[in-house]
């Protein structure tokens, strides 16, 4: 179809520079169901963005929906900082006898604010407090919010930069495949624990993303993480995973790090957690790490009970019975053997990929090429970004309840992309 650019004047004259995705998709949306997207004029675009990975039950899900509408239509309490609610009750029986109790996790629960980067400053923060300790290790190529914290522990060059001041207390370690597994791993990380010469002050903490999302689509081996999981205890550091966009079933199983066996110490999560797309975010932790004043880190939007209400609703409909962790599965084998399929129709692209579950990447040798295609695929009806520190990986992300069909004619329109900007 041919997409003709609308007339964005209010935006220009009155939005920030900052806005980002309105312009590599220039049209002006007006509805969403499901997995499409709907632009005001009538144009329908199948979305493999799931608003960063914020909208994993897709688009306004009716099962959803109808829970949010009847607590809206009863009065339900929509604001009520901390205090208890029959909202927040509801979730915290639902998270403890759907998510926590059947995989054997002991972990208190903590509403640190509406996103992301307020879990992991609570996470960050926690840990200091914990051990007594400002240093803070954490994983070349990782993305964990744009708040300072957030950021001294982010690897982007270009997100960094934008924080104005320097980003201190915070060292980073080569990820897994870093160093091209020319170096036997943790290697560095243990020599620099060990010699009271490096100049790394013993950390409070590890944080640590399984894949590494906006760095790439980058993969950590099970064995990778265990033996991260081992170091940090030998050297008396805690454990952070941060599950913000690979949790709530994005990789498969609920947790990102339950392939690998390990159980962290403290775990942050955010973006589908409440569900329909509404902000929420929580940290999780062991219980003795519970060692919070009460008020001494608080914040006035972090008892948002229509999320509480849709993200009790989507355990209850997703992760009762086993049955979504199954067909991620499936849908990622779907879509890895179209990718292998258009690498091996491209062998002048250099093209691979890599992923888990339904988080894809492609990568091209040409680091460019990524964007163009992205470009050529919103022309065609789809909605796909790129990630990567030079964004030359082209990232996949459904809706994990994308249909087999709808699955199928997003991965043709990007092969069809592929094609065309060969």
């Amino acid at each position: 179809m041919t997409i003709t650019p609308p007339a964005l004047s209010v935006f220009e004259a009155l939005e920030s520079e900052v806005r980002s995705y309105c312009r590599s998709w220039p049209a002006v949306f007006d509805r969403a169901q499901g997995s499409r997207m709907y632009d005001e004029d009538g144009h329908t675009y199948l979305d493999f963005f799931a608003g960063a990975g914020a909208l994993n039950y897709g688009h306004n899900n009716p099962v959803l929906k109808r829970a949010l509408i009847d607590y809206i239509e009863r009065d339900g309490v929509t604001h009520g900082l901390d205090m208890g609610t029959t909202a927040k009750r509801a979730f915290l029986e639902a998270f403890q006898d759907v998510v926590l109790r059947p995989r054997d996790l002991p972990y208190k629960v903590m509403f640190p604010g509406p996103t992301g980067t307020n879990a992991v400053e609570a996470a960050l923060k926690l840990a200091r407090k914990v051990k007594g300790r400002e240093a803070i290790v954490s994983f070349t190529n990782a993305f964990h919010g744009m708040s300072l914290g957030s950021l001294a522990v982010t690897g982007n060059a270009f997100k960094r930069a934008g924080a104005g001041i320097p980003l201190v207390h915070g060292t980073p370690m080569p990820f897994d495949h870093y160093l091209d597994d020319r170096v036997p791993d943790f290697l560095w990380f243990e020599r620099l624990l060990a010699d009271q010469g490096s100049g790394l002050n013993t950390p409070a903490a590890v944080i640590v993303e399984t894949v590494q999302g906006e760095g790439g689509i980058n993969v950590a081996r099970p064995e990778w993480l265990r033996g991260l999981a081992a170091l940090c205890e030998r050297h008396d550091m805690l454990l952070i995973v941060d599950d913000i966009q690979m949790g709530c079933g994005r990789t498969g199983a609920f947790f990102s790090f339950e392939e690998a066996g390990i159980t962290p110490d403290i775990v942050t999560l955010s973006k589908s957690i409440g569900g329909y797309g509404l902000p929420m975010s929580l940290t999780l932790f062991r219980p003795e790490l519970d060692v919070w004043e009460p008020g001494e880190h608080n914040g006035t939007f972090r008892g948002n009970n229509p999320s509480f209400v849709t993200a009790a609703a989507a355990l209850d409909a997703y992760w009762t019975d086993g049955q979504m962790e199954k067909q991620t599965f499936a849908r990622g084998q779907q879509a890895e053997e179209a990718l292998r399929a258009i690498c091996a129709e491209h062998p002048e692209l250099g093209a691979h990929h890599r992923g888990r579950g339904l988080v894809w990447g492609l990568e091209f040798a040409d680091r460019s090429r990524a964007s163009e295609v992205a470009r050529r695929a919103f022309e065609l009806g789809l909605l796909v970004e790129t990630s990567g520190p030079e964004g030359e990986v082209l990232k996949l992300l459904p809706a994990l309840t994308i249909s087999p069909e709808e699955l199928d004619e997003g991965l043709r329109i990007l092969a069809r992309a592929v094609r065309e900007t060969a």
